[in-house]
């Protein structure tokens, strides 16, 4: 059984921890060991720490999950790979182009094996999207339309990512790299990127809103809006297809049922037929991202999305940071 280190015991380290599939957790770390220690007294023989630097280096773990705000992902993550440990370092993966090349300099040629976390490439809603699609069922895309936000919370603006340095920019870096990840999931690469951030609301030096239009080399473009002052929870995401549409909405819990509609054009067009599809069940998507890294360590295979999908999405937000005159770390 693969043995594994979970670096911070937040609420996506909570998370990780509850969703290891075949793997067995033997350590956690965060900078409060009163955390780590809670964490792993629920995990039969896991230790909790405050210190990755031991963890990364013990013999007994194999595999280190980073879950930490975004300042430490790469270091982090860099001395487990010297450590000879495969790595699931959490989304953005860095906060900066120049911060996730030192991880795919350290990774070389693949060993170890490094996955950047993008658990909504998982959720049932978007897997059933990608089969349809897949199978012609929209026929040639065409655009997609995403939307993604939060409403905060009390004393947001005191939070870690509300701070430049630790974050590496606000809410395009936070909840905007799932929306670009999952548009190039649909469409492939960007070459057109064009956007724009503000700080519409909250009293931070990062971005509470990003506009986003993105283009492929063909014309398809993503339209995308992320948002930390959308006050009710919100996932949207549409993807249209020349014979017929995908509308998924909700990511379950407080962003709301997770549903999938297709509509098929008709040949006379008209109103489309109608078929939905819900998803009660739950969010298994860390689960089958992990169940997925697994498999890609026991069968040796590049881990997809790993740092090449990473640093494309971060090359995006850059490029929009830019052009919005935001000060890089």
């Amino acid at each position: 059984m693969t043995r594994v280190a979970i670096v911070g015991c937040g609420g996506v380290g909570r998370k990780r921890a509850a969703a290891l599939g075949d793997a067995r957790l033997v350590a956690c770390v965060d900078v409060v060991e009163e955390h780590a220690r809670e964490l792993a007294a629920q995990m039969p023989g896991a230790r909790g720490v405050s210190d990755w630097r031991a963890v990364v280096d013990a013999r007994d773990v194999e595999v280190v999950i980073v879950a930490t705000p975004n300042d430490l992902l790469v270091p982090i993550a860099e001395a487990a790979i010297a450590a000879g440990k495969h790595v699931l370092v959490e989304k953005p993966g860095a906060r900066t182009v120049s911060e996730i090349d030192r991880l795919i300099t350290a990774a070389g040629q693949g060993r170890p094996l490094v996955r950047v976390g993008f658990n909504h490439r998982y959720h049932p809603a978007l897997v059933r999207a990608r089969d349809l699609c897949g199978s012609g069922a929209v026929g040639d895309l065409m655009f997609v339309r995403g939307r993604y936000g939060h409403g905060g919370r009390v004393g947001y603006e005191r939070e870690w990512r509300a701070d430049p340095l630790r974050s590496g920019g606000g809410e395009l870096i936070d909840q905007g790299v799932h929306l670009i990840d999952l548009a190039r999931v649909f469409l492939g690469d960007f070459p057109v990127v064009l956007g724009s951030t503000h700080t519409y609301f909250w009293r931070m030096p990062v971005d509470d809103n990003a506009f986003m239009l993105l283009e492929t080399a063909r014309g398809q473009a993503a339209w995308l809006h992320v948002s930390c002052t959308e006050w009710k929870n919100l996932f949207s995401l549409e993807i249209y297809g020349r014979v017929g549409k995908l509308a998924l909405d909700g990511l379950g819990g407080s962003y709301g049922p997770e549903r999938l509609v297709y509509y098929k054009m008709l040949p006379q067009m008209g109103p489309p037929e109608t078929t939905g599809f819900e998803f009660p069940a739950g969010d298994a998507s860390w689960e089958l991202e992990m169940n997925d890294f697994l498999a890609d360590i026991r069968l040796g295979r590049e881990p997809r999305p790993g740092l090449r999908e990473g640093i494309r999405t971060l090359e995006i937000v850059e490029m929009i940071y830019r052009s919005s005159g935001y000060p890089r770390p």
